[in-house]
């Protein structure tokens, strides 16, 4: 019986939906690289590696498999599972494993800090992809924290760390010197600088998180999650350690589900934000502040996705960024795109009547293989 339903449940979410979705179609002769294409979800996401993956894809959402699609048109895909709320730094390390397909290290000293296992899952036998070198680059897809993900990853990729050089049997990925490995990054409504989501001016709420932000301080494994990570300060601390690669393409897209009423006040719109988003769109439409550590949260952060706000996920505050020309991409500098109108979820694939998300995906593939 339970069979029975995972069928018909797989049938309702994904085929009907999908009857009445135009194609895209794909032109490979302006193609230069042809590389593979790792995409890594957000924060509590899932990926090929879990179960829910195969009943609704994060990729995608109810309109099918993402991935599916992109591969039956010729490009390389696939959807890489890290730890649900983990923090950037285990992301990272378990992203590398699978795409090394080797056990999941998250560094000697990084592990005693944070009072945990030092090694986790071994993907020697159910490696992601194909081989990775600086010959076989890979381009990078960070979704909401995944974001952070992909960018911690390749700063280890190219610089390393250097509390983890020197201990003993230390892993490839903390050694640096592989910037070369990595062609592209992607990112999709990531929040790069935080998000008030988490930093919210509620009386009793401003007191966790200044509460939090303290007592990681003291004990380091409250600070390895990605609640943590996210939190504004901290996230312009992360930041500061990852440096933008002058070799790697750099592109970022945000999400505004918001409108400004004649008074000035921001709102989320019905018509772009789904309502699971809705209060938390609310609360960072009225939000502004001061950090613990002084950071100033004006109205230009007011915009948002339900989930991050528009301004943090265009580009990491400090990194070099321009808007985004077709006539004039270079590598080194992030290059940001046009906000789409939607909610946190509209770049995941999932379809809406504004924005198609099936021809958004070919087009930004055929367009990184062009470069």
């Amino acid at each position: 019986m339970t069979k029975i339903i995972s069928i018909v449940t797989a049938i309702i979410m994904f085929v009907f939906p999908m009857l009445n979705i135009p194609h895209a179609e794909v032109d490979k002769d302006s193609f230069k690289t042809e590389y593979t294409n790792v995409f890594v979800h957000g924060f509590s996401g899932w990926g090929e590696y879990d179960d829910t993956y195969k009943v609704f894809p994060y990729w995608g959402v109810r309109n099918g498999d993402l991935m599916k699609y992109l591969n039956a048109r010729g490009f390389d895909c696939h959807a890489a599972s890290v730890a649900p709320r983990g923090s950037a730094w285990d992301r990272a390390c378990e992203l590398y494993a699978q795409l090394m397909g080797t056990v999941t290290d998250y560094g000697e000293n990084h592990s005693k800090k944070c009072g945990h296992e030092r090694f986790g899952k071994d993907y020697s036998d159910c490696r992601l992809i194909g081989d990775w070198s600086a010959e076989k680059k890979v381009n990078l897809f960070g979704h909401s924290f995944g974001g952070a993900t992909v960018r911690l990853l390749t700063e280890l990729m190219a610089n390393g760390d250097e509390s983890e050089k020197g201990t003993a049997d230390i892993s490839p990925l903390f050694t640096g010197g592989k910037a070369d490995w990595v062609y592209c990054i992607v990112t999709l409504s990531a929040p790069h600088n935080g998000t008030t989501a988490y930093c919210v001016d509620h009386n009793a709420v401003t007191s966790i998180v200044n509460g939090f932000n303290s007592a990681a301080s003291v004990i380091p494994k409250l600070a390895d999650n990605a609640l943590y990570d996210m939190m504004i300060d901290n996230a312009m601390a992360l930041n500061e350690r990852i440096s933008t690669v002058d070799s790697i393409y750099y592109f970022s897209y945000a999400c505004d589900g918001t409108y400004k009423d004649e008074n000035g006040a921001y709102h989320p719109d019905s018509k772009l934000i789904a309502s699971q988003y809705t209060e938390t769109s609310k609360i960072l439409c009225s939000f502004t502040g001061t950090t613990p550590a002084g950071y100033v949260v004006d109205e230009k952060w007011l915009p948002n996705d339900g989930l991050v706000n528009t301004y943090s996920a265009l580009a990491p505050i400090g990194a070099p960024s321009v808007s985004y020309d077709s006539s004039n991409v270079k590598p080194g500098i992030w290059n940001v795109m046009e906000i789409v109108k939607g909610d946190h979820t509209t770049l995941q694939g999932a379809q809406r009547d504004n924005f198609n998300g099936r021809i958004f995906w070919v087009d930004l593939l055929s367009m990184i293989n062009s470069l």
